[in-house]
């Protein structure tokens, strides 16, 4: 939410604790400094592979 207002994560959760922790997490306020770490960190994680499989790839985007 902090990037950008309109992608907005949905947590799955089957235990009452965890959404209690989901619900949390709104209150959770990151500096500049704080979203600038966390872009550093995550653009060196090297992505590997595909998605999805190729057969359910080509069913995407219909």
């Amino acid at each position: 939410m902090a990037q950008k207002p309109w992608i907005v994560p949905i947590p799955g959760t089957t235990k009452l604790h965890r959404l209690d922790e989901n619900i949390g997490a709104v209150s959770v306020e990151l500096t500049p400094d704080d979203l600038r770490d966390i872009d550093d960190a995550a653009s060196k994680i090297a992505v590997q592979g595909a998605r999805y499989p190729e057969k359910l790839e080509q069913m995407t985007g219909r």
